[in-house]
Parts: structure tokens; sequence; C-alpha cells
């Protein structure tokens, strides 16, 4: 088969990042723009005539060249110009994923700006949070968006000028986003930027305290753009599809700086999840490499194989998922349904790029988080930051250095040194390394169950409901007894047409008792009508377990609807 990551072992043992510095689009004088490494490098290219990015929403659809790509991200940086945004000022994105998304976001970048993204489900608290926190002086939003920007206005006094799109009946400091592109120049000269300046910047909550601005470079653009080559690999005919929304770190990696990076044809869907209407996009465009979620992923299997057969999906040639573990279930289901398994990927908003992997070249183990990227040392550790064995259950580390790292949390330096210890990046996920090299999840640190003296990752649990007929999805918690220390209960989303009944929780209790382990099952189940999640599809277990002790709940903003 042809790979861009052809022999994972061999490659891995021999790579430095030096080597691939030259895939890079640099400036002058080492100086770099991750803009015009994304976008703007392929004018020079027969590429220039190429589709970037393809556009559906629910109503019609467009595409834009790379050309167009970059001079509407030309006009855009010219407006920001206009308003005397400098390097260094935060700008801010609040909106649906439409072409103005895109456009903007590197527009700032090209600046020398720091763009910022958030999700269109942020009410007014959340958006308050992150554009106090940030003082971002300039936003961009649209027409149904504003008037939660306006309920938290007053609050922001570093916000001078609001950018609308679509926007009628404007008020002050408020700028119709058509008219200043209509008037803006398509020529602009990139700001070149020092490697490690600011580029991005996202907003990740913890399980305590405000949402924390985590900083990434320019230079984040470099290990973005290999991994979607040798992980996604994408190859020149493609036409690929990330499910993912640029309020979240995939979205940015994956959907703009190091996709377009790699000079492929993008679809973006601007839409609600329908399994019937994802299949027919899949068909209609001929996405041949598809990047999803795990949620979406056992959604779809909750609508069933044969929904998906009604479809014409031949030209998939490869499945990726990313945003939690991806259970063993899930990844039989799709093998069975498209005739390919889903490689599973790692990593995190503080990474800025994928971290731990399974390639096309390598064997994948269901259930396995695979194994680090090229150039990435990866490794398990005690709490003090030392090595543990193979086989015993630690905190997942990585040595810093990656290129994408991420180069601090905006004005907060004592944060920012608390994720080191010991000459380690400390991840907050909890796992363990096998004899082969192929490491395996357990849970976030704080997820762990300790339950009879044993400690049980989650995520092995959750798998075992879901392989139950009855379950569609399933979040468990560790719930104190005064006995065991911690019992398992699991909260357990049904299919539908399925009853909830007393007998139905016992059955699925010992079922899980049966497949997994006897002392590992769920002594407690709650049937749910749906688990609380982040947008980019986490189960939120700790809103689970606040819920079920009456312990407050903490920061919500990032979470779906629930």
């Amino acid at each position: 088969m042809d790979m861009n990551l052809p022999e994972y072992e061999k490659f891995s043992k021999r790579f430095k990042w030096n080597q691939v510095q030259k895939e890079i689009a640099w400036l002058k004088k080492g100086k770099l723009n991750a803009a015009h490494n994304a976008v703007d490098k392929h004018l020079t290219t027969w590429r220039k005539n190429k589709v970037a990015l393809y556009y559906e929403d629910e109503t019609h659809s467009e595409k834009y060249t790379y050309t167009e790509l970059s001079e509407l991200s030309n006009k855009f940086a010219n407006v920001l110009k206009s308003l005397n945004v400098k390097k260094g000022d935060r700008v801010f994105i609040f909106l649906p994923r439409i072409p103005a998304l895109y456009t903007s976001f590197l527009g700032i970048v090209k600046t020398g700006a720091i763009a910022g993204t958030l999700f269109q489900a942020f009410g007014p608290g959340a958006l308050e949070d992150r554009l106090a926190g940030s003082e971002a002086s300039i936003l961009i939003t649209d027409a149904d968006l504003l008037p939660r920007v306006h309920e938290v206005k007053s609050k922001l006094p570093n916000l001078k000028k609001i950018i609308v799109v679509r926007g009628a009946n404007l008020g002050k400091d408020e700028i119709s986003y058509e008219d200043a592109m209509q008037k803006a120049s398509r020529d602009f000269k990139v700001v070149e930027m020092n490697p490690k300046d600011p580029a991005f910047m996202l907003y990740t909550s913890g399980s305590t305290g405000k949402p924390k601005g985590v900083l990434h470079a320019h230079l984040a653009c470099l290990q973005e753009q290999v991994t979607a080559k040798w992980v996604l690999d994408f190859k020149e005919e493609d036409t690929y599809w990330c499910t993912a929304d640029p309020g979240w770190v995939t979205g940015i990696a994956y959907q703009i700086l190091g996709s377009f990076a790699n000079g492929t044809s993008e679809l973006v869907y601007n839409g609600r999840f329908d399994p019937e209407q994802w299949y027919k996009i899949i068909e209609k465009y001929k996405i041949t490499v598809w990047y999803t979620a795990p949620t979406a992923v056992r959604m779809l299997m909750r609508s069933g194989s044969e929904l998906a057969w009604k479809y014409n999906l031949k030209s998939l040639r490869h499945l990726c998922s990313v945003g939690e573990p991806l259970n063993p279930e899930a990844i039989k289901w799709g093998n069975k349904t498209f005739g390919l398994m889903f490689h599973d990927t790692w990593w995190q908003t503080e990474t800025g790029s994928m971290m731990m992997c399974n390639y096309r070249c390598m064997n994948i183990r269901p259930g396995s988080m695979g194994k680090p990227v090229p150039g990435v040392k990866a490794g398990i550790v005690d709490d003090k930051g030392h090595p543990v064995k193979v086989k015993v259950e630690g905190n997942l580390a990585f040595k810093p250095g990656w290129p994408a790292m991420f180069v601090g949390v905006y004005k907060n330096n004592e944060k920012y040194k608390s994720y080191f210890v010991n000459g380690w990046y400390i991840s907050g996920d909890r796992a363990w390394l096998d004899k082969d090299g192929y490491y395996w999840f357990m849970g976030r640190a704080d997820d762990v169950i300790k339950t009879g003296g044993e400690r049980v990752g989650p995520f092995e649990v959750e798998s075992a409901l879901l392989e139950h007929p009855s379950v569609a999805e399933a979040g468990v918690i560790g719930k104190p007894d005064p006995e065991r220390g911690e019992i398992i209960k699991a909260f357990v989303v049904l299919k539908p047409g399925v009853k909830e009944s007393e007998p139905l929780k016992l059955e699925i209790s010992n079922f899980v008792k049966r497949k997994f382990a006897g002392h590992a099952y769920p002594r407690e189940v709650a049937f749910v009508p749906n688990l609380p999640k982040t947008k980019s599809g986490k189960i939120m277990r700790r809103i689970l377990k606040a819920k079920e002790l009456g312990l407050p709940i903490g920061d919500t903003s990032t979470l779906e609807e629930y």
C-alpha cells in the first residue's frame, strides 16, 4: 500500500524534527507565518487553482480555490490593519462554520495578531470569561450571535470593535464584514514572525476555576503539517472531511493550518448532526479521508449499518477519530459498516498537535491509543515524574520540546509551570504501556476508580457497556462507598425502542461482570436521556459525579446542551 508513513518503527528511531523543517514555507532570516504556510505558499504552484474549501450547509454550497482563500484572508488582514490591529493583539472569532470563519482566522494570523476561536454555542457567561480574560480588542461574529455579545459588551472594556457578518442596523463600534471586505485590498504582505511568537489561543476548562487561555506559536504549523501527512495520510487527489469545529483545537490544527498546508481539498459542513445527511455528504463529495469523533461514531452506530449501506461510500479510504478514546466496539462497527477501521488519535489543546496515534502502517489493537508521533518522547511516570515499569499504570507524560507544544497560558505563568514535573509535561491522563510499545488509556487522573483496592479505568467499563445490545452510550464514575472505597456507577443511554426496567439494569450490570471483570462492574446503573459532553464529544464524567454527589458542577461553558 502507498502510505506517507510506510514503516513506523524504523522511521521513528532515526527521526529528528530538523529533518522536516524544510517542508514548511519559511520567510526571510528564519521568520515564519503559519497562515502563509497554510495557504499563500500554494500560489507559486499549480495548486493556486485547486479547490481548497468546499462549503455545504442546509440550503446551499460554495467552493473556494487556494487563490481565492489567500485573497479573501488578505482582505481581512487589511480590514484589521485599518483598525490598527498590531502584532500580539488578541482578535477573537465567534461564528458558525461559515467561510468567513476560515478567511478571518487566516487574516488575523497574517497580521501577527493572536487568533482566538469561540464555539457558536457559547452563552454570554462563557463569552465574558474568554473575551475579558484574553483582553480581546476585536471580535468577529454574525447577526444571529450578536445579541449574546450585547449582553456582556459593557463588561468588556478592551473590546473596541465588533465586525458583524450579515449584519444590519449596526450599533456603535460595530462594522459590516461585507462592507469592510468590499473596500479592502486583496494584496497584503504577511507579517514575518519569530517561530515561537503566538499565532492562536484556545480556552480550555478544568475542574475548578475559570477556563485558561492556552497559547500556541507559529511553529506549531510544522508538526500540524507533517502529522496531517503521516497520520491522515493525505494524497493529492483526496477530498477530506474533518467534522470538528474550529472552536476546538482539532478544527484549527486539522481543518485550517495542517490540512491546508498539505494542499488538500476539504469539506466544511455547517449543519446539525444527522446520520443520513452525513452519508449524503460523503457520497456527494466523494470524501476519501474522514476525521471525526467517537461520539459521532457511536451516534452513527445507533442509526445502524443498514442506513450507511443505502449510500455509495466506496470513496472512503481512511478513517480517523479524535476527542476521547475510541471504544473497541466502535472500531469493529466501522470495519463492518465501511470495510475500514477508525484509527484513533490522542492529543490535547495544550499539545497543539497529534501526539499518540494509530498509523495506517501499523496493526490496530482495538482500544489502544497507539504509539507516539515520530519525534515525540512519551512515557508513563509517577506523580513525582519518575518513569514506571511496563504494564504499570501512571501519568501519561511527554518530554517538552515538540514543535506544537503550547508556549504559555495567557497571563498565568504559574499555571503554565504547573504542567511540568521533573522534566516531563504531565498530561493529566492516566495510561499504561505494554511490552510492544502500545499505550493504553485508563482515564483522567481524577476519573480513575479505586474499588476494593483495585484501580479501574472508566473507559474500559464504558467499552464493555457499549457491547451490550441495548446500550447506545455510557458514562462511568466512582461513587464513594464505605466498604469498597468506591463502587462503579454507570449512566446509560439506551438505544431507541428499548424500555427501561429494573431487570434490564441487573442484566447490564451482570453483562459487564461477565464481559470485563468480576470486581469492575457497575453495582449501580441509572438510565439517562443523554450524557454531558463537551463540544468536542468528551463525556464529562466530573459533571456526572458532581450531580450524583450534590457537589458544585463548575464551569459548563464547553458543554453541549444538557
